[in-house]
């Protein structure tokens, strides 16, 4: 039970809420497109998809969170932010971690596999994104933008669980968590502008400072309420629809009016609080006007 819990503080099992609402969005997408009632195509009992769904959705991003502090072991054990991680705070093993890496990765392939062929088939693709992230700070600003990718996948994923074929409103709610998640992503970035700099990482405030980065970042909002926006009017969603997309962009604009380039003291509450708190809510009424 204690290394049970060093690993879910490793990967941080708690910021799962920012992409497992999305999962879900599109797994109900799924279900409403196929009007299948929890009877996905596949003949799978639609409780048996939604959990592989869900197991899906752990193990990737749980492989992903690992590989990373794996990665980044030397980077953050120079860093005092994150020199309390476990593996620079000796907690944990870096190679339990790469196994824990393997493990992960190897079972969410096979959670695809019991989905149906095509799911299973790009699971490789998926894990090379949601892996590839992790070297991308070595290279490129646009990490953030990867990071969002890597997360982007979930609402797609969940839908093709369900039917099996691609969709354009699965696909914008993708592009959504793409630029919401960069976005608040570039935020968080902020902390590390001077060790970034120091170390030759790169990252979008490293690249432009603060406040510029926090232009981008904006931009990339706006980008992410023009989706949500976009898909409310090629779904045809009705007023509950509407009510979610509310609540998420007045979140959007809250972590911006509380984060300043020369205050950051915020950061956290607008990473954990109100990212939270919009793709919760946001999937509880989309999912609503959904199912009634």
């Amino acid at each position: 039970m204690n290394n049970m819990k060093k690993y879910l503080s490793l990967v941080k099992f708690s910021h799962t809420i920012f992409a497992m609402p999305f999962a879900l969005i599109g797994f109900v997408l799924g279900l409403h497109a196929t009007d299948a009632h929890l009877e996905p195509h596949s003949g799978t009992s639609g409780w048996k998809t939604f959990l592989l769904v869900i197991g899906c959705m752990v193990f990737a991003r749980s492989s992903a969170m690992a590989f990373n502090r794996y990665l980044d072991r030397h980077f953050d054990a120079k860093n005092p932010r994150t020199a309390i991680r476990e593996i620079p705070a000796g907690i944990l093993q870096a190679s339990s971690v790469l196994w824990f890496t393997v493990i992960c990765s190897v079972l969410f392939m096979i959670c695809s596999w019991f989905i149906n062929p095509l799911c299973f088939a790009l699971s490789p693709l998926a894990l090379l994104v949601v892996l590839g992230y992790s070297f991308t700070k070595r290279f490129t600003a646009l990490c953030h933008l990867v990071l969002g990718l890597g997360l982007s996948l979930a609402p797609i994923g969940a839908y093709l669980a369900v039917t099996g074929k691609f969709n354009l409103l699965p696909i914008l709610f993708s592009l959504t968590v793409i630029f919401w998640v960069s976005g608040f992503d570039i935020i968080y970035a902020l902390q590390d502008e001077e060790f970034d700099k120091a170390n030759r990482l790169h990252s979008i405030p490293a690249r432009m400072g603060k406040r510029n980065a926090l232009r981008v970042s904006e931009i990339l909002h706006l980008l992410a309420a023009a989706s949500v926006v976009f898909a409310g009017i090629q779904g045809g969603f009705g007023i509950w629809y509407w009510i979610g997309v509310a609540g998420f962009i007045v979140m959007l604009f809250y972590q911006h009016s509380i984060v300043k380039p020369n205050d950051l003291s915020r950061v956290n509450l607008a990473f954990m609080t109100a990212n939270g708190i919009a793709s919760v809510v946001f999937a509880i009424f989309v999912i609503t006007d959904l199912m009634f």
